[in-house]
């Protein structure tokens, strides 16, 4: 009997994990993950961004957490001597209405205690030449880059060192009891079960008689590749986003390699892992997946039918780069040509409302925790978000 099972080695179940473990040295807690090793899905497919914190609103988790796990998630990498590009980045405005909306981020960015600076047009340019904006933009000095799938691993190889017993290639199957799990190596009992799935976590959380209201519907993101960055793209160029959805537009990433990225898609998938081709196709995902998305299209949710058109225009690399270059100055794009490693996000849907999540959920009761929507910033957030998973939803659940 384990006192805790953590489902799923990204980096929230990872973080969970090393958290229980600080807190109670003795404890005996068994870390399983599907794949032959972490970092295998989100966690090791995401843009490596570290984020600021400034897109939040006030009362969210997201803001709660994300410039705290900035911080903290850099003092890692440090400690660990694992890569970091210190780049920064700058949120652009492409006419009046988008510059009205920065006005909003730095509304936010004030309120959340993150540091977002007001640039002039003639400021950024003497800075960045070939970015351009209208009137304003804001410079965000703390975002970062690292690479996510070093990070993830190095998380593994710590939680190794304090003690966490970590299987992998072991599959949930099903629960068989309130303590009990079966798997595809064996049956586990733990006292506590933490569920962080990813992009199973609903039918996992299902299983315990959670997450009735809320089903992941999974969207694919590929970026366009600059290698070499021929485009001396210098630091990360953001468009203003549309604060009524989850999705930050297409934008420039500068990686921790110092690559450049233009991207990324938000393109609607039809299975859960439908990263390419028919690859890992599961009919009864389709068969849930299609259902809502035809519900979505139908009742035009948040705007569905544009977003889904849009998006899949974004298959075309023209396409894609052509929305890029709203954001610069005549820069030579003709170096993006290689796609990235698609990634998929675990984006949960409000089955009654028809709206996508926007924050992080979290259900538990005193057998156990689950940890839904994960989705950015949730690396960024890691740290403090596994903290405050601990204190809210496994200690104060707990029976003495």
């Amino acid at each position: 009997m384990y006192d805790y099972i953590v489902i799923g080695g990204g980096i929230i179940g990872l973080n969970i994990a090393k958290e229980l473990k600080t807190r109670e040295k003795s404890s005996k807690i068994l870390l399983i993950e599907k794949e032959p090793d972490v970092a295998y899905h989100s966690s090791g497919r995401n843009s490596g961004v570290l984020h600021a914190g400034f897109y939040y609103t006030a009362n969210s988790l997201k803001a709660k957490f994300t410039k705290d796990g900035n911080k903290a998630m850099k003092e890692f990498c440090v400690q660990r001597n694992l890569k970091i590009n210190e780049c920064g980045k700058v949120v652009v405005a492409q006419n009046k209405e988008e510059y009205k909306t920065l006005y909003e981020l730095k509304k936010r960015a004030d309120t959340n205690g993150v540091e977002l600076v007001w640039w002039h047009e003639k400021q950024l340019q003497a800075r960045y030449p070939n970015i351009k904006t209208y009137k304003k933009a804001l410079w965000s000095p703390t975002t970062a880059t690292i690479n996510p799938k070093e990070v993830t691993l190095e998380f593994k190889k710590y939680i190794i060192e304090l003690g966490v017993e970590v299987v992998c290639d072991c599959v949930y199957i099903r629960k068989l009891d309130d303590h009990t799990i079966q798997t595809t190596r064996q049956n586990f009992q733990a006292k506590k079960i933490i569920n962080c799935a990813g992009l199973y976590a609903d039918t996992i959380a299902r299983d315990f008689d959670m997450c009735k209201d809320f089903v992941i519907i999974p969207f694919k993101g590929i970026y366009l590749k600059d290698e070499k960055n021929q485009a001396d793209i210098q630091t990360n160029i953001y468009p203003v986003p549309n604060l009524n959805n989850p999705f930050l537009g297409v934008h420039y990433t500068l990686t921790v390699d110092g690559q450049a990225k233009i991207g990324p898609t938000a393109i609607p998938a039809f299975w859960r892992e439908n990263y390419k081709g028919v690859a890992n196709f599961s009919l009864s995902e389709f068969l849930q997946i299609i259902y809502y998305e035809a519900k979505l299209f139908i009742y035009d949710a948040f705007g569905f039918r544009s977003l889904a058109y849009n998006e899949v225009k974004k298959y075309s690399s023209k396409y894609l780069k052509g929305l890029a270059s709203g954001l610069t100055n005549n820069l030579n794009q003709k170096e993006f040509k290689t796609w990235s490693t698609p990634g998929i996000r675990a984006q949960l849907l409000d089955t009654k409302t028809l709206e996508l999540v926007q924050d992080f959920v979290v259900q538990s009761d005193e057998n156990s925790v689950h940890v839904l929507n994960a989705v950015s910033p949730a690396f960024t957030s890691a740290i403090p978000f596994a903290v405050w998973v601990v204190d809210e939803h496994v200690m104060k659940n707990s029976v003495n």
